[in-house]
């Protein structure tokens, strides 16, 4: 007579149905802890680290403000951002640029097709004339994003995530067929920020965004942290 107490175990199905349904119970399991960092984590992660980095940080802010006040023209910078949910807010910087940065844009643009182009493209300036002495080492070392902490103190904005866009550049992102950002709170840092940035156009952020919030997680986020720190050292920040 055959014994078949252990037949499940050595069963080379049933063996393969447990294995695919131990992957099925981790997958489901790890779905749930995604969510709670979704709605409540991911505050709580930014709260966190704004409290332990506040000492250092806001002093810094206040030193690099004098330095670019004495530049002419008021330290900081205001500008109306896109948020999640297309909720518009004020996006708060260190000025980096000439105090008529915009006319100065509009005056470029027309009279060079090239840098209309570029402008067009990047939404950005290679070697931009706009941009003051101080404003070049800030914006390098991307310190002149740290007053976007308030931003993020408030609730407008995340430590990580996609990269806040103006109003006027809508149009440009939704063209691209970008939905990803609009679930999420715009980052100080993010995808984008640390993923050559400079070397990027405006519709690569898309596929940032949607692959950033495809895979949202307390373990996304510490490393995105982490390479944040890597560009802020190396100056590849512009």
């Amino acid at each position: 007579m055959l014994d078949t107490s252990n037949s499940s175990l050595s069963s080379p199905v049933l063996a393969a149905t447990a294995t695919r349904s131990d992957c099925y119970i981790s997958q489901e399991t790890a779905q749930p802890k995604r969510i709670f960092y979704r709605k409540y984590g991911k505050r709580i992660f930014d709260m966190l680290l704004l409290l332990i980095a506040a000492p250092i940080i806001v002093p810094v802010v206040l030193v690099l403000a004098l330095l670019v006040k004495r530049d002419g023209g008021p330290a900081f910078f205001a500008q109306k951002r896109v948020g999640m949910n297309g909720k518009v807010f004020k996006c708060y910087k260190l000025r980096s640029m000439r105090v008529d940065a915009e006319e100065v844009l509009e005056r470029l643009c027309r009279e060079d097709p090239a840098v209309a182009e570029e402008w067009t493209t990047f939404q950005k300036l290679s070697n931009d004339p706009r941009i003051t002495r101080i404003g070049h080492i800030i914006r390098a070392t991307s310190l002149d994003e740290l007053p976007q902490l308030l931003n993020v103190f408030r609730g407008d904005m995340s430590l990580i995530g996609p990269r806040p866009f103006m109003p006027s550049q809508m149009s440009i992102y939704t063209s691209a067929k970008g939905k990803a950002y609009f679930n999420m709170r715009p980052g100080l840092s993010g995808p984008w920020q640390v993923s050559g940035r400079g070397e990027t156009t405006f519709a690569d952020r898309v596929a940032f965004d949607e692959g950033y919030e495809r895979d949202l997680s307390f373990a996304t986020d510490v490393k995105l942290t982490w390479k944040t720190f890597a560009v802020v050292l190396n100056r590849t920040g512009h």
